[in-house]
């Protein structure tokens, strides 16, 4: 390992590491989907799907590699063996506690080869985003377009518009088995925050029933478990540039892997009201148990 650098130094040489990383596994990765563009046969398409999904297995393993060499974070992890009896041609939903873009990174290395590859929904903006852009786009990452209060009632017909890029990226990852990660709260923690929101858990920001609703009612039976993620930091939340130079000392990681109720498979979320509050009630339970969970790994820091 390389802590022998200053933090700073290491953090820059990670980020290069990872830049180049990133730019060598682009290139293989673009060559398929191009071919996966350009050829509509549903059977190549599929195996294309699979060579792009070894190659950002390769990607994170790499990754993993340069974090190892460059970060002295201690990541200790408990829950993982229950992903070990789990079907890989299922799909899945994972939901975790957001509160550093550094909380990707952590499940992507932790859930890699383990689980079929993850998919974020991301916003439109984020297309132009030089190399990864056209990576997210090649890897059928959905990108929606969150419409304001004020424009949407200035433009009532783009309504739902975000529920049906929601759909249509469903209906193309029934083919093909994958893990849709959602961050239930829907923005990053902070105490700001936390007050506005007069949030009833101690770490956590209320969770958001939508994403996780829709998403589970248009795959129906193909998604049976969600993943349930809870991430604990010791002392501090690093920021990605401190996590990349290492300041976070040591991160918690625990994995739970939560049966779908079945008859949510096949429930509309959009026309049923009580799915709705069904569902939301389902998740405050789950971001309770997270709360008291995170809770305990505080004490034990302490």
């Amino acid at each position: 390992m390389l802590t022998f650098f200053p933090a700073a130094i290491r953090g820059i040489i990670s980020t290069l590491f990872l830049v180049i990383n990133t730019l060598l596994f682009c290139a293989p990765l673009l060559v398929v989907a191009l071919f996966k563009a350009l050829i509509p046969v549903k059977g190549f398409r599929t195996l294309c799907s699979h060579i792009l999904n070894n190659i950002v297995s390769a990607w994170i393993s790499t990754n993993s590699l340069i974090m190892r060499l460059c970060n002295p974070t201690i990541i200790t992890s408990s829950g993982l063996s229950s992903l070990d009896s789990l079907d890989k041609t299922m799909s899945y939903l994972v939901t975790s506690n957001h509160q550093s873009w550094a909380d990707i990174v952590l499940v992507q290395v932790l859930l890699n080869r383990r689980l079929p590859q993850l998919k974020f929904f991301l916003k439109q903006e984020l297309i132009w985003v030089p190399v990864l852009g056209l990576c997210w786009w090649a890897l059928d990452f959905p990108f929606m377009r969150r419409h304001t209060k004020e424009y949407l009632a200035k433009y009532p017909e783009k309504k739902g518009e975000d529920m049906k890029a929601t759909r249509n990226a469903c209906e193309k990852f029934r083919d093909t088995p994958v893990c849709i990660y959602n961050f239930a709260e829907g923005t990053r923690f902070s105490t700001a925050k936390h007050e506005r929101q007069h949030s009833p858990y101690q770490y956590l920001l209320k969770p958001k029933s939508g994403g996780v609703g829709f998403v589970i009612g248009a795959m129906g039976n193909k998604m049976a478990d969600i993943i349930n993620i809870t991430i604990s930091y010791q002392h501090k939340t690093p920021s990605f540039w401190e996590f990349l130079c290492g300041h976070s000392p040591a991160v918690h990681v625990h994995v739970e892997v939560v049966k779908i109720p079945e008859h949510f498979t096949t429930r509309n979320y959009q026309e049923d009201r009580g799915y709705r509050a069904e569902i939301q009630r389902w998740m405050n339970d789950l971001w309770q148990e997270k709360d008291a969970l995170m809770d305990k790994f505080k004490q034990e820091e302490r």
